[in-house]
């Protein structure tokens, strides 16, 4: 199933993906009442595979009642898309987690993964604009992969850390790195407003299969920069789940970031670096989770 947030002005809806187009949980559910149904991105979460068949045979039945498909269905081309987890409590990062991107930018290869976070301001949405900050000359995009957690995690082992995903999305973690080089820790170049555009579409784990296996591709303005497989990840999603959880716990709704391909602006020699300027348009695809649009433009 594929679950996507729409803003409104009364706040972010959970919307279903169907063939006809987009069904808006919350007003459905005005006009077709059900108790069953989670009527939030985080209450699917966290009701698991229970509230996952509630909700897909809710969306089913919805679909063919002409009073609900009046009110709440919508064409995708009309919808305000949110970031596809509105509100994570964790957003967890592991750097250089691609083989060819540490030797592109000429670092060793990590022993474990290293580990930072961004913060929920800098979450953003398909279509919308990011930010470039003022305070930076250097801002880089990263596609990435992005594990979403569906149940409490602590020292999961590996062969079972997978049953512990909910679904995965997509993500720029844009990175100013400018700010991010100044000092030994990134996080002030990774978490300036906007910085996490992550969407369209919070794809079930039933539906994507193996995340290890998904081609991963960016392009700005039309032209492919970063073109991989999920596969040339050093540590594979099973293993980070585990290992952060043997660490801290993990919630239903918490993010991982699971690092870049190469094709950085970063890892190009500093006479071809061209960072994001205003109006660049940067869209990240992977396989299965669908294509993921944003344009840069100058901090107002």
């Amino acid at each position: 199933m594929k679950l996507l947030t729409i803003q409104t002005p009364s706040g972010p809806h959970l919307g279903v993906k169907l063939e006809e187009g987009v069904l808006d949980i919350h007003e459905a559910l005005s006009v077709l009442p059900d108790q069953s149904v989670p009527a939030t991105t985080h209450a699917a979460i966290e009701g698991g595979e229970a509230a996952l068949r509630a909700l897909s045979a809710y969306a089913a039945r919805a679909a063919s009642d002409t009073g609900v498909k009046a009110k709440a269905l919508r064409s995708e081309s009309d919808i305000d898309f949110g970031p596809c987890v509105p509100n994570p409590g964790k957003i967890i990062c592991v750097g250089l987690n691609y083989r060819k991107h540490a030797e592109e930018t000429n670092a060793p290869i990590p022993q474990y993964p290293i580990l930072f976070n961004k913060f929920n301001n800098t979450l953003n949405g398909h279509g919308h604009d990011v930010p470039l900050p003022k305070v930076s000359k250097q801002v880089d995009y990263e596609a990435e992969l992005v594990i979403v957690i569906g149940k409490t995690a602590k020292y999961v082992d590996k062969a079972n850390a997978l049953d512990y995903v909910f679904g995965y999305c997509a993500v720029n973690d844009v990175s100013a790195r400018d700010l991010q080089m100044r000092t030994p820790q990134w996080l002030l170049g990774k978490s300036c407003d906007g910085f996490s555009p992550l969407g369209p579409y919070l794809v079930t784990a039933d539906e994507v299969g193996n995340p290890n296996s998904l081609e991963i591709k960016l392009t700005v303005n039309g032209e492919v920069r970063q073109h991989s497989n999920t596969s040339d990840m050093i540590f594979y999603v099973d293993e980070i789940v585990s290992y952060i959880s043997q660490h801290m716990s993990l919630y239903p709704g918490d993010i991982i970031l699971t690092g870049t391909p190469e094709g950085v602006v970063l890892g190009y020699p500093e006479d071809r670096q061209v960072w994001l300027k205003h109006g660049d348009v940067v869209t990240v695809e992977i396989e299965k989770l669908g294509a993921l649009t944003n344009r840069f433009v100058d901090e107002a």
